[in-house]
């Protein structure tokens, strides 16, 4: 029997949490095991409970949904946590913001109830929220606007790129497009598991968590130039 998806909740409205709560424990394969009222809280229960997937609001009283993320993300003792940040207003910031952090993507609150279990899902097995084309021109414009001057840009990552191999750069440049691996492996006329085992291989390099934070990293080092259309 495989074992439930555990999913924390962390969210400053416990009407929210509670339906939530009723959605997520509604599904065979993912159990709520904690709530939390504030990003410390989230943190701690977090550790606490083992959770899997975070669902994050991004603003709440004290400890904001942001500064919880980064605490996860550099916890190693939570490295397999992945969190889905979860926002009244897609268009923001702090979307990007949140992913740079460790964030394993974003969901509008005004999803449908499918898309909120899908994403659980989705980054609970270490995939990234980013694949529509609406998404990636979002975090592409935010990335253009935060970085206008390359100012911001991260020398490290862009100095660890060099460490990839030709082959795993191109795979790269893929998954910054939000190509899933079938469809990498078919541009690039290779297989599924190759192009898997050369995103594991491209997220060891860089130090990054999942795909998503592949992602940021193909903007912020210049790899992949951000499209404002």
């Amino acid at each position: 029997m495989t074992t439930p998806i555990r999913v924390l909740l962390a969210d400053d409205q416990a009407l929210l949490r509670s339906a939530f709560r009723v959605l997520v424990d509604s599904e065979p394969d993912m159990e709520v095991v904690g709530e939390a009222s504030d990003g410390a809280e989230a943190v701690t229960l977090a550790k606490q409970h083992r959770a899997d997937v975070v669902l994050m609001d991004i603003r709440m009283p004290g400890t904001d949904g942001l500064a919880a993320t980064r605490l996860i993300s550099a916890d190693p003792d939570l490295a397999g946590v992945r969190v889905v940040i979860l926002t009244t207003f897609e268009v923001d910031d702090y979307v990007v913001q949140s992913l740079r952090a460790g964030a394993s993507g974003f969901l509008g609150k005004g999803s449908e109830p499918d898309e909120l279990l899908n994403a659980i899902r989705v980054a609970a097995a270490g995939e990234a929220l980013l694949s529509p084309a609406a998404t990636r021109g979002l975090i592409a414009r935010f990335l253009a606007q935060g970085d206008p001057d390359d100012g911001d840009r991260d020398p490290v990552r862009a100095d660890r790129l060099a460490a990839l191999t030709v082959r795993e750069r191109e795979v790269l440049v893929q998954v910054a497009g939000g190509h899933s691996n079938d469809e990498i492996a078919e541009r690039l006329e290779v297989s599924p598991l190759t192009v898997k085992t050369h995103v594991n291989r491209a997220m060891a390099k860089l130090g990054a968590r999942d795909r998503a934070q592949l992602v940021v990293i193909a903007y912020e080092s210049g790899l992949v130039r951000p499209r404002v259309e």
